[in-house]
């Protein structure tokens, strides 16, 4: 049995944008969604452990009851449940990772700038979740997969990753075109002696983005032999480069690596950039 999609709900306009989203892809995918709202009701004085405040409880209630029904309205053959916690979101919505397909958040900022900043429990469960984690965000086009196309960040170890993988069932299942993503940048010592190389340093480190895609997407290229994949190798700095490709994108994939000896993923500056500003959702997938 495929694992469900959780989604974590909190009544706001971003995860409401978050919750549609996941209806879709739930859809798309054929799998169940778990609602999930989390709140830490023993901050309460005087509140024992195993008890609630009432009026925290009933707004828990309301908002899960809420997203329920809008999630049945958008799509009532999507199986839905909802469970409400006692626990502070991050560390509610990390225990249910490991038991979900996905986990679902939205993108949530403060005042004028609520597009552009992420909010601390979506980074927080994108930087360590062990499963992959979707930020919904981005322009009208984006969320409804207006441009028919996913973006992958090739990274430095993309050789069958699971971000690979994901980026072409994703593909795959939305029927559409694939485009591959190579950053690279030639040092600039290396210019300025252009006698190195006949075709000049930057033909070289061009090649060797050019091979590091074909490499990452060789075996799944065979696995999914009808999505359509565009190879593509730009110059510049990558966090630049997927930023500003995600403005023709329906979802940014990209692979994040554990770090040995901490706690979590380590998401690094594109991973932080794309988060922060992508213009279409961004999911990020462990390496493990």
């Amino acid at each position: 049995m495929e694992l469900p999609l959780v989604v974590g709900v909190d009544g706001s306009d971003a995860g409401l944008r978050a919750l549609d989203w996941a209806v879709d892809e739930a859809a798309l995918h054929g799998l169940p969604l778990r609602l999930v709202y989390a709140s830490r009701w023993e901050r309460y004085e005087g509140v024992a452990p195993q008890e609630s405040a009432p009026e925290e409880q009933a707004m828990a209630d309301r908002v899960v009851a809420s997203a329920a029904d809008r999630a049945a309205r958008r799509n009532p053959e999507v199986e839905v449940t909802v469970q409400v916690l006692a626990d502070d979101a991050v560390t509610a919505l990390l225990r249910e990772a490991p038991y979900a397909s996905a986990v679902v958040l939205g993108s949530k900022g403060r005042g004028e700038f609520a597009d552009l900043l992420l909010g601390s429990v979506s980074l927080s469960v994108a930087a360590r979740a062990g499963n992959p984690v979707v930020v919904v965000r981005g322009d009208r086009a984006g969320l409804e997969s207006g441009h028919d196309r996913v973006l992958l960040g090739v990274g430095d170890t993309a050789k069958g990753s699971p971000a690979v993988r994901f980026a072409f069932r994703e593909a795959e299942a939305r029927g559409c075109a694939l485009d591959a993503i190579r950053a690279w940048r030639c040092p600039a010592y290396e210019t300025a002696d252009r006698d190195r190389r006949a075709a000049g340093p930057e033909h070289h480190y061009e090649q060797q983005a050019s091979a590091l895609v074909d490499a990452a997407v060789a075996e799944e290229v065979e696995a999914h032999p009808t999505v359509h994949v565009r190879r593509t190798t730009v110059e510049g700095p990558a966090h630049k480069v997927l930023v500003r490709r995600s403005a023709a994108a329906d979802l940014l994939v990209l692979g994040a690596r554990h770090r040995h000896g901490h706690f979590g993923l380590q998401l690094g500056r594109v991973g932080h950039a794309a988060l922060h500003h992508s213009a279409c959702p961004v999911v990020v997938v462990p390496r493990g």
